[in-house]
């Protein structure tokens, strides 16, 4: 019966998939150790552990990142060394490396091979630092490149005790150091076409009780968090224009207060507030409905309902939104960033505009609400490119299977 170990903080993060697959298999064991309490979830033991924050140490300021990194690999591992205890051994050991956490568990588990989620190498050019010039680094150039090849000394460390990795896009393990990649596959996590797909029908009530349908000139635009790394400045600065073009348009946005990439704002401040207050005395605020974050099912009728959606992001990771926007055949304005352009051909499956021409944004929202025509052929186009790609059970889901196999029949060749 093959055993199988998953590895991430806040589990099931990118494995909400797969660890479940593996697990309905009864011939298999699929256990997960993440930060928190213990439970059962679908079919996988997810055992919790506990991190205490490190005593504070003079050390090099380039040293902040790395050692709350080493602190979860420890206590990660001590509670590794339990279950080795009790008998466990992994077949496979599945992780992400972004947080520290499999650094120690060849010290555990000597000859089980491990699989890496090879989400995102920093790097000081070409990505997401340097990228916007009215959010600098701090810093000379030197320390910035040094603070980032820092930032990536734990992913280095794990990636030597790796057999294989997984990048959801091309762009994004073209990321990692040339010698690794031929290790990488690239398989998305997957998107649930069957369950997102248009609903011409589709009603939804916002929280101050208006109704709104198809009928309505609905532009969407979604943040985890709202901010500047997925384009939320931008978006907020075309709005005034965008609304004066469309007397008639209801504009929802999603997203918390939070932040998620990136520098926090201000003291005090959120980014939410400080992009609003700047163009506030120029919109309609009847028509600019700010919805926080939504339970999964309102999020899929929010895409349903729009008319356009607009997604904006620095080069960085691709948010599950944009391709889940597609399988709903939304007609999208997005911005011509890495890996955005991976999976959106311009004038195909949708319009890609520069992240920071707003004006040409403005005039792409515009074209699309006035071009019904347009909009079914694009989302037409972007739900097919989903399904031929990106669709999780067909595609995606086996393909993550037949990797997991590959990282167990490499530790059998060890």
């Amino acid at each position: 019966m093959p055993n199988y170990l998953f590895i991430h903080q806040n589990f099931p993060g990118q494995y909400r998939h797969l660890a479940p697959a593996l697990a309905r298999d009864p011939s298999n064991r699929v256990v997960a150790i993440r930060i928190g309490e213990s439970v059962r979830w679908q079919g996988v033991e997810v055992i919790g552990y506990q991190v205490k924050p490190p005593a504070e140490t003079t050390s090099h300021p380039w040293l902040t990142d790395l050692q709350p990194k080493l602190v979860r690999a420890e206590a990660l591992a001590r509670k590794a060394a339990e279950l080795k205890q009790q008998g466990f051994q992994p077949d496979a050991i599945i992780g992400h490396p972004g947080w520290g956490e499999t650094l120690l568990l060849k010290e555990i588990w000597p000859n089980a091979p491990i699989g890496l989620y090879c989400e995102f190498y920093y790097s000081s050019q070409g990505a997401d630092v340097g990228f916007d010039p009215e959010f600098p680094s701090a810093g000379d150039p030197l320390s910035n490149g040094g603070r980032l090849r820092v930032k990536n000394v734990n992913q280095l460390l794990a990636l030597e005790d790796a057999v294989r990795g997984v990048s959801p896009t091309q762009w994004q393990k073209g990321l990692y150091p040339q010698r690794v990649q031929p290790t990488i596959e690239v398989i998305h996590d997957g998107i649930d076409t069957d369950a997102l797909r248009p609903k011409p029908s589709v009603v939804m009530k916002l929280r101050d009780k208006m109704t709104l349908s198809r009928d309505d000139e609905i532009i969407t635009f979604v943040n985890r968090n709202l901010e500047p790394y997925r384009g939320y400045h931008v978006f907020m600065r075309a709005l005034p224009d965008l609304l004066r073009r469309r007397p008639n348009a209801r504009v929802l946005i999603v997203g918390g207060d939070g932040t998620s990439y990136g520098a926090a704002p201000p003291r005090g401040k959120t980014w939410r507030g400080l992009f609003l207050d700047e163009v506030r005395d120029q919109l309609d605020m009847s028509r600019v409905h700010f919805v926080g974050r939504l339970a999964y099912p309102d999020f899929i009728q929010l895409l349903q309902l729009s008319r356009v959606h607009v997604y904006l992001t620095y080069p960085f990771v691709l948010s599950w939104s944009l391709l889940e926007s597609m399988s709903i055949q939304c007609a999208i304005v997005a911005c011509r960033t890495a890996p955005v352009e991976e999976v959106i051909t311009h004038r195909e499956h949708g319009l890609l505009v520069d992240f920071f021409d707003q004006r040409a944004l403005v005039e792409s929202v515009c074209e699309l609400l006035d071009d019904a025509a347009l909009r079914q052929r694009l989302g037409s186009n972007a739900r097919t490119r989903v399904e031929q790609q990106f669709d999780l059970k067909r595609h995606c889901l086996p393909a993550q299977i037949g990797w997991v196999s590959s990282v167990m029949s490499a530790g059998h060749h060890a």
